[in-house]
């Protein structure tokens, strides 16, 4: 897939898209990426073609396998998701840049940040929903969770590849929930610990 051949709405989808499911797992995303090239169902943008490289697709397949069960496992997986925190957004900014090595260097600097930021949101919110999961008794709420998020992950990989418009038209709306959702999260954990902090009030001047 040529740079050039490529217009302005499109990359803008295919970086969105990209970024949103490397926010949600970017093992699946990049292994994804690679697959599709090695079976030459796809041609990779000219700066994810390395993607396809077999060491690579080892390593991304190799940690997508262990994150498959890693981060099902309640708990352990807060942590797991914490720690790539360092992993999804800087990856997703890489992913991007390679999307658009063919534009100027402003616009290749505002791309890589854009595709950064989009994978902060998922991954944050992917997070708080792992925060309200997690502390349920039965392990199938996150089971599910945690697969939900694989296949999307893939699907949208897949999708993007395909049909970036549409792919990049979901995208969008669910960044918007995604935003939504993190805002009343924040909400809620406030209302929360002012509740928390006017019973503490109460339970000191008691005492």
């Amino acid at each position: 897939m040529s740079g050039l051949a490529v217009s302005p709405v499109t990359l803008a989808a295919i970086v969105i898209t990209l970024s949103f499911a490397a926010g949600l797992n970017v093992y699946a995303t990049v292994f994804s990426l690679g697959a599709l090239a090695r079976l030459h169902w796809i041609v990779l943008p000219d700066g994810l073609g390395s993607l396809s490289d077999t060491w690579i697709m080892v390593a991304s397949g190799l940690l997508f396998l262990i994150e498959i069960f890693a981060d099902k496992i309640p708990g352990f997986d807060l942590i797991w998701n914490a720690l790539h925190t360092f992993i999804r957004i800087p990856v997703a900014a890489l992913l991007a840049y390679g999307v658009g090595t063919h534009l100027s260097p402003e616009m290749h600097v505002l791309i890589t940040c854009l595709g950064a930021g989009i994978a902060a949101v998922a991954h944050s919110s992917k997070t708080a929903a792992r925060l309200a999961v997690t502390p349920s008794p039965e392990p199938v709420s996150n089971v599910a969770l945690s697969s939900t998020e694989d296949v999307a992950a893939i699907g949208l990989t897949w999708l993007v590849m395909h049909h970036p418009l549409l792919a990049g038209g979901m995208v969008a709306g669910l960044l918007m929930a995604c935003v939504v959702g993190v805002w009343l999260g924040v909400k809620a954990v406030r209302r929360g610990w002012r509740r928390f902090v006017a019973k503490w009030d109460r339970f000191a001047a008691q005492g």
